[in-house]
């Protein structure tokens, strides 16, 4: 499977206009023959697209994710956007489209509210980790930027088949705060994933200033023994890469990490935990 990641900023609160933005993106990435295409966090508003939430947040059937979706055709694309689910609930969103039609959704559930990010004052948690099919071998496990610095959440990806890791993000470097490494947290993180799982991952930031934060681009392509195919700079740019399912069949050949998971383990566990959890909302450990 030949994928790309196209790293770009987007204008704060103006769809119209990264509706622009993401048709000359789909047009590259056809050009380039590519059969998944994913776009950063938040990319049909900015990150601080927040600021208009009322008037850029879109349901997930709005006619311009379908003229998007059309446009790339047999391609499948990656996009994040604000989605106003029922009851008038605000989600931020990341969808996998193909043929005119959205045939996966994720909302964020690890919704950050510390450094200079606020999303918790504007979004509703997520409440599902699904992954969808892309064809017979490649099942993508769709997580949106902080979802993948809970392990819990990668780790229920990767149980329920993943062999493909998709994560669009906003990443800033001054979000988390001083000392704190974005950067060379990213390379890790995805990294790590790949190997440890057997899959190969994809990471797509975006660049420029938006407000207070300075996103540094950096996106990345791994496969599944971690070694990088393609990183990005901090410009805007389109990295592409093929992907070998053999290579996920040795890998797991050789780590057997999702095989050996036990789920059962896990669950009687962590329902242990949370029957004996003190008073003070802190798991107890072995008491």
């Amino acid at each position: 499977m030949k994928v790309g990641a196209a790293q770009f900023a987007s204008e704060i609160g103006d769809v119209e206009a990264n509706m622009e933005i993401h048709l000359d993106w789909i047009t590259r990435g056809l050009s380039k023959k590519l059969d998944l295409l994913v776009m950063p966090e938040l990319s049909l508003v900015g990150y601080h697209g927040t600021e208009h939430l009322l008037d850029v947040a879109m349901k997930s059937s709005d006619r311009r994710l379908r003229q998007l979706s059309s446009a790339a055709g047999d391609m499948a694309i990656v996009l994040g956007f604000i989605e106003e689910g029922p009851a008038a609930l605000f989600y931020n969103t990341a969808v996998i489209m193909q043929n005119g039609k959205v045939i996966h959704r994720h909302r964020k559930i690890n919704v950050p509210n510390y450094g200079k990010l606020e999303e918790g004052k504007y979004f509703a948690k997520g409440r599902h980790v699904r992954t969808c099919s892309l064809d017979e071998d490649w099942d993508a496990g769709l997580l949106i930027c902080s979802d993948a610095w809970n392990p819990a959440l990668t780790h229920l990806a990767f149980l329920a088949d993943t062999t493909l890791l998709i994560t669009p993000v906003s990443s800033g470097i001054e979000a988390v705060g001083p000392g704190f490494d974005n950067p060379g947290g990213w390379e890790l993180t995805m990294r790590f994933y790949s190997m440890m799982y057997g899959v190969p991952s994809i990471m797509v930031n975006r660049v420029g200033v938006e407000r207070d934060l300075t996103f540094w681009g950096g996106s990345c392509i791994f496969d599944p023994f971690g070694k990088p195919l393609a990183v990005a700079g901090k410009e805007e740019e389109l990295i592409v890469a093929e992907l070998d399912y053999n290579q996920v069949r040795k890998a797991r050949h050789q780590l057997p990490t999702v095989r050996d998971s036990d789920t059962n383990l896990v669950q009687s566990e962590i329902r242990r935990l949370v029957e004996v959890q003190d008073g003070r909302g802190r798991f107890p450990g072995n008491k």
